[in-house]
Formats: C-alpha cells, sequence, structure tokens
C-alpha cells in the first residue's frame, strides 16, 4: 500500500521509505496495544472505538530510521534520502547502534536517540544489603541514614518563574481562530524551558542517588510503589514533585547496569508484619506510628 501511494502521491515520494515504513509499523504496534488495553480494562459494552492521536499540527515530528536507513561517517548522521546531520555527542556509542530515532522536543531542539546493545558494567561486592521506601517528606527512606534522599523540591523552587509564564500567556492568549502572537510563542516556549529544566533535575538527582546506592551494597529491597493514587489526595503536588515513580526507574536500570540484585517488594502489609516472626498485627497502625511491639 505504501509503494502505491508514493507512486501516485509526490509529497510522500520525495521523503525516504524507511521511516515512512517504520512509522507504519509502530502504529500498527501501538493500535494493537491500545486496544488490549481497552478490551482488558472496559466492561464489555465499552469495548469499541479507537484510540486517540494527536493531530499533525499538535504533534512534534518523529522519524525512525533501521539499519540500513542510516549511518555514521566522520561523526556524522547519514539519514536515508540524502540527509546528512552534525551531532553534537554527548557520549561515545558503546556499540554500533541498531536504530535511531531523530524528534523534536516541546522546546523546539532535535534529537538524536539511538538504540545499542546494553552492557553490564559490574562493580566490586560489599556484602551488604539495603531497604528502600518511597515518601513524600523523603523521597526514599532506606535503612542506611546516609542514604536517604530528601525531597529537594525542584518544582517549588521554579513556581514563581512558571506563575508569571502562565500570566503571560493568559494576557496574550489568541482568540479562537486567530494565529497566536509572537509574545504567546515566546511565552509558552520559556514555560516548557522551565518544566524541562525541572524534569532534567530531577531526573539528575535521581541517577546521582541511585549510583551511590547501586555503588555501596549489593542486594537492594525496593518497595513497588505506585504513586499514581497519590494523584487524587492532597499530596498530589508534592508528590508529583517528588518525582517517585522516575526515581525507583533510575535505581532499577542503575542496578541492572551494574549487575546488582534488586528485588521489588509488594508494599501491602510490609508496616504490619513483624520482620522477626511474620505475625500481623491486629490493630489499625495510624501514620505517625511506625515502630510497634509484637505480641506474638
Amino acid at each position: 500500500m505504501l509503494t502505491e501511494a508514493r507512486a501516485i502521491t509526490p509529497w510522500l515520494a520525495e521523503g525516504a521509505s524507511v521511516p515512512q515504513q517504520q512509522l507504519i509499523r509502530d502504529f500498527g504496534k501501538s493500535r494493537t496495544k491500545a486496544l488490549k488495553d481497552i478490551r482488558d480494562r472496559l466492561p464489555l459494552r465499552q469495548r469499541a472505538g479507537m484510540p486517540g492521536y494527536k493531530k499533525k499540527h499538535e504533534a512534534d515530528p518523529s522519524l525512525n530510521y533501521t539499519r540500513r536507513g542510516f549511518r555514521l561517517k566522520d561523526g556524522r548522521l547519514n539519514l536515508a534520502g540524502g540527509i546528512v546531520l552534525r551531532v553534537v555527542w554527548s557520549r561515545e556509542l558503546p556499540a554500533d547502534p541498531t536504530s535511531v530515532r531523530v524528534f523534536r522536543d516541546g522546546v523546539g531542539d532535535w534529537y538524536a536517540s539511538f538504540v545499542v546493545p546494553s552492557r553490564v558494567e559490574p562493580l566490586p561486592e560489599t556484602g551488604r544489603v539495603l531497604g528502600v521506601d518511597w515518601g513524600v517528606k523523603e523521597i526514599a527512606t532506606t535503612t542506611s541514614d546516609i542514604h536517604d534522599l530528601p525531597h529537594p523540591e525542584h518544582g517549588k523552587k521554579a513556581k514563581v518563574k512558571l506563575s508569571r509564564y502562565d500570566r503571560m500567556m493568559a494576557r496574550r492568549k489568541p482568540k479562537k481562530g486567530q494565529a497566536s502572537s509572537k509574545g504567546y510563542r515566546e511565552a509558552k516556549r520559556w514555560r516548557a524551558k522551565t518544566y524541562q529544566k525541572i524534569a532534567r533535575q530531577r531526573q539528575d538527582s535521581a541517577r546521582k542517588w541511585a549510583k551511590k546506592v547501586v555503588r555501596d551494597y549489593d542486594a537492594i529491597a525496593v518497595e513497588d510503589f505506585k504513586p499514581k493514587f497519590l494523584a487524587r489526595t492532597s499530596l498530589a503536588r508534592k508528590a508529583a514533585d517528588a518525582a517517585i515513580g522516575a526515581t525507583k526507574k533510575a535505581l532499577i536500570e542503575m542496578g541492572r547496569k551494574h549487575g546488582r540484585d534488586v528485588h521489588l517488594v509488594h508494599p501491602a502489609h510490609t508496616t504490619m508484619d513483624c520482620a522477626s516472626c511474620g505475625a500481623r498485627t491486629k490493630h489499625a497502625l495510624p501514620l505517625s506510628e511506625r515502630t510497634y511491639t509484637c505480641t506474638a
């Protein structure tokens, strides 16, 4: 179908066929997964409809190139269709890439994300183990006080700047059917750059903490915490700023990279079971009580 469409559509034939084929494959995979999720989660009478996708003018461009659609030569990225890109490399590739995704983020910057085989970089054994519990006052409370991760509150520190950009956008918001002004687009870009900086600060804090934990411990027991339910509580804003899910993901990825054992522990009854005999407390424990005497 793509070959027939390229034969009768000039603008489609101008582009390389490799990213177009990959786009169709990705669309098929995402559609199949979305429909499966709909079937699994919705009642029988509601299992209908198609998953929603962004409109062309709202979505950021993203193109995937497989091995036969790109090559690296003299530090430059050569894409199918005679496109040559000068890349600002953040680091050297550890192995030959199998695919690359060229995309633009919300700020307008372009990136090339390569897929390479992962390699385990083992660290010296320490013979120590660590337990990690997630929270809001402290993102990570561990069995070692020096490895606790306090809440840095990156989002709260940038709240004044974000509020200013929100007011600028509200004043300059175009009416329905009108094109946005230059001032509105500038305020929107400044706001997006601020959110990007916050996300990178959270990611940096999580990775540095995860590297410290993985370096000092061989085995790590992590509460398999799902922070989604906090979005319906009064702690929603502070929990979102804590980025518990991103921190847990960074710890798991860092443990896999350095060959450490990271065990996910189901959070149910972890504060109600005795660590010595396994007996469960019969009375309800308030949130303020974290140490109790086992009656068994």
